[in-house]
This record gives structure tokens, sequence and C-alpha cells, in this order.
């Protein structure tokens, strides 16, 4: 983990934040690269999973709801952590994380705890001027309710039909004890999640349908099987609305640890509030006419722990040859998938003379048009490579002193450093077929 944090913050991916001020303990900020490399994965994710199908729409939700959402949703009385102090350092844990503990993870004591006590997760805010009892409001702890909340109105805009979704991408705030390993664990995170409404005789069909599509994603994220674990959640330790919980597990270096979600939430979250709110939230059957309250599958895809193993998976160091016969060097390189990789191609002029630059200038410009790309024309060419391997570009391209005279330049390949002679007319074509 120190060394994949190291590169984040040495290559502009991930920052601290609020390091000019001594930092805010895990808080981080998304660096230039890093902004870029989550985009892609949330755009990637979104043409996936709404552009590209019938059955699913969007929705964009605001961040504060009415109070009454949380209370109809149980968030309220149930959304809570079991925290516990020691009684030495006074230093407070999540009870499940130190439960086989021996010491104080902070002080080193001997375990010496106080009784568990449930901590609610959820960030207390108020609206307008006045800070009472009336103006309190919540950041929402989670993106799901907002979709459930707004199914009719989604229903009477679209008029879709049984099975059909709301997916939904945004911002989510949940008060921690104990936030931690990099972008794991924070306070706030991105959310990408799917509510896929369907008749309750079909939910067991729509479950393994919505796993394997699980499944698929993780494969084109770049992530390996051998280190994913498809967890099944045992009835005692689902919530009490679900038949189904799937727990997404990956191997991080601190341990095997959530990635993703897969739960059956019958028809727990309408029920509730067709009730609180006393509106109808059923679905009519156009065959039938029957009303009935459909039952959801619910997808949840967490956006910073998709970046985080990413960059995970990324992640290579192996020998390279150097410029000296029969030497070489460690090279370390961020093989991302080429649609993930924040920069695609990099314009690099083997020299700073003016009359490379009249031809890498120019053809800068028109590839910015079709790639992300980069220009970058300082330090040797083969310290320009190791930077390029470094943030993860597929595709270098070098504007030689031959390219004077021949109209090509030389393509570099990141993943197996050959290098092929392409004409400049051909280049966008060439580069648009290898990043397809």
């Amino acid at each position: 983990m120190e060394t994949i944090i190291s590169l984040c913050k040495r290559r502009g991916f991930i920052f601290p934040g609020s390091e000019l001020y001594g930092g805010l303990a895990n808080s981080w900020d998304y660096g230039p690269l890093g902004a870029q490399l989550k985009k892609n994965i949330k755009d990637e994710w979104w043409r996936r999973f709404v552009e590209q199908r019938s059955d699913m729409v969007g929705l964009d939700a605001a961040v504060i709801m009415n109070p009454k959402v949380w209370e109809a949703s149980g968030h309220l009385k149930t959304f809570s952590d079991p925290l516990i102090e020691c009684k030495k350092c006074h230093e407070r844990f999540r009870a499940d994380h130190v439960k086989d503990f021996e010491r104080c993870p902070s002080c080193k004591a001997e375990k010496t705890f106080t009784e568990a006590k449930q901590f609610n997760l959820m960030f207390k805010t108020s609206l307008g001027p006045k800070e009472d009892s009336a103006s309190v409001a919540y950041m929402r702890p989670e993106i799901a309710q907002a979709m459930f909340v707004n199914f009719k109105n989604v229903l009477d805009a679209t008029r879709k039909r049984l099975p059909f979704g709301i997916a939904s991408q945004g911002r989510a705030f949940r008060n921690e004890i104990t936030p931690g390993n990099f972008i794991f664990r924070t306070r706030e995170f991105d959310l990408m999640e799917l509510e896929y409404f369907v008749n309750e005789s079909e939910w067991e069909k729509y479950f393994d349908y919505w796993l394997s599509q699980m499944k698929q994603w993780l494969k084109d994220l770049g992530v390996s099987e051998k280190r994913l674990h498809f967890v099944e959640i045992p009835p005692e330790d689902r919530a009490h609305y679900s038949k189904r919980t799937v727990d997404v597990e990956y191997d991080y270096p601190f341990g095997k640890k959530e990635l993703y979600g897969l739960a059956y939430r019958g028809d727990f979250d309408l029920t509730n509030h067709s009730t609180a709110s006393k509106q109808e939230l059923t679905y009519t059957d156009p065959e039938t006419n029957a009303k009935f309250v459909p039952h959801v599958i619910e997808p949840s895809f967490g956006l910073d722990r998709s970046v985080l193993v990413a960059l995970l998976e990324a992640y290579h160091e192996e020998e390279a040859p150097t410029s000296e016969k029969e030497e070489t060097e460690k090279r370390v390189v961020m093989k991302f998938p080429a649609w993930m990789a924040p920069v695609k191609v990099a314009i690099l002029p083997l020299s700073k003379k003016d009359e490379l630059a009249v031809v890498a200038r120019p053809l800068y410009e028109q590839l910015c048009k079709h790639f992300a790309c980069e220009y970058d024309e300082t330090q040797s060419i083969g310290k320009r490579y190791r930077r390029q391997d470094e943030i993860g570009t597929p595709y270098c391209v070098t504007v030689d002193f031959e390219t004077l005279s021949d109209n090509a330049v030389t393509v570099r390949d990141r993943d197996t450093m050959k290098q092929e002679r392409i004409a400049i007319a051909s280049l966008a074509e060439y580069l648009k077929t290898k990043l397809s």
C-alpha cells in the first residue's frame, strides 16, 4: 500500500487532503491523473449500465433530502456501528474491528474497553439560519433512497415496464468511527448503484443475472479472478428484509475486504416509503391491470474502491532493458486497460529543437481531438518513456529527426515496449484501432 500511495502522490493520482495545513485524517484529493481515472471508470459504468440498455434510466438526486426519508428507511434508528473506547488512552474503535485484539491498537495496553454503544453514522446538519429541531437535516449516507422516493416520478415520466432499473452515481457521507487504508474507507465517498425492479416471482433469475453482470464488469476493470471472493451472507447476518445477499470481496494488501455488494431487498423500501408518505408506490401490470409493489435487486459498486482496485491490479514491476548492452533496470508500469488509462497517447519530440516542435505540436493538437493526450519534451527520451509507463499511458509517439524527411513517427507500446514506424497521415486511425 505504501508503494501505491507514494506513486499516487508523486505522479498526481491522489494527494493527501488539506496537506497545506497539515492534512485532515483519512481525507484524500484526486489529482489531475486520478480525477481522469475516476471519471473514466464512472463514465464507462454509466455507458454500460444506463446508455446501452433500454431497461435502465438514470437519476441524479440531491445530497440533502427530507429527514422523513431517513426515518422511513430506518436509517435514523438502525444505521449505526458498535463503538467502544479504550479505558487507558480513550481512543475509540468499531467493536467488530478489534474483537480479536489482545491489546489496544493505539496505546498497546492490555485490552480494557468499555461496553459497546451504538453510534449513528449519519452526518447531521441544519437548513437555514436557525439551528433548532425543525432545521435538522442529514447528509445522505447512501444514494439508494432517492431512487425509491422517485420511483413513481420515474414510472410516470418514462412509462417503463417491468423489469426495469434506476441507476445513480454520487457522493455519500458516513461518519465512520475508524476510517483508513487509503481510499478504502473514508467519510465521504462516491457510489454507483442500481435499483432493479422486478416481479417477486422472478427475483432469483434477475439476482443471478446481475451477479453475472458484476463479474463481467470486474473482468473488464482488469481485476484478477484469483483475488476475488463471492461470499454468500448467511441469514443471521443479512438485513431482515433480504432473502439473499452476496458480498464481492477482494484480497487487498491489508486483507480480504468488501469491494461490491449485491442484495435482494424485496419490497421493503417501496412499502415503507408508501406507508410513511401515504402515497401509493405500486406498478400496474399492463396485461392484467393488477397492481403490486415491485421487488428490488440492488447491485452496489463503490467508485473509490473501484479506483483503488484498478490501481492495485495495474501496478507492475519488471525488468526492462537499458540503453547499455545486456543491462536491465526495474521498470514500474501501470497496465491499465486502454479505456481506463488517464492518458491514452503521449507525444514526445526527441529534442526541444524548433524544427521538431513544428511537427510535434500540430500532431498533439490533432490527436487531442480523438484521445486524452500529453505533450512532454523535457529530459531524455528514456526517462520520458519511464514516466509514461508509471502513469499507464498505452502508447508513446516519438517525433524524431527522421520524421522531417519520411513524415513518419515511432509508436511505442507500453506493455511490450515494441516500437513501430507509422506514417503521420495514418497515425490517428492506427491509434483508434489499437485503443478501441
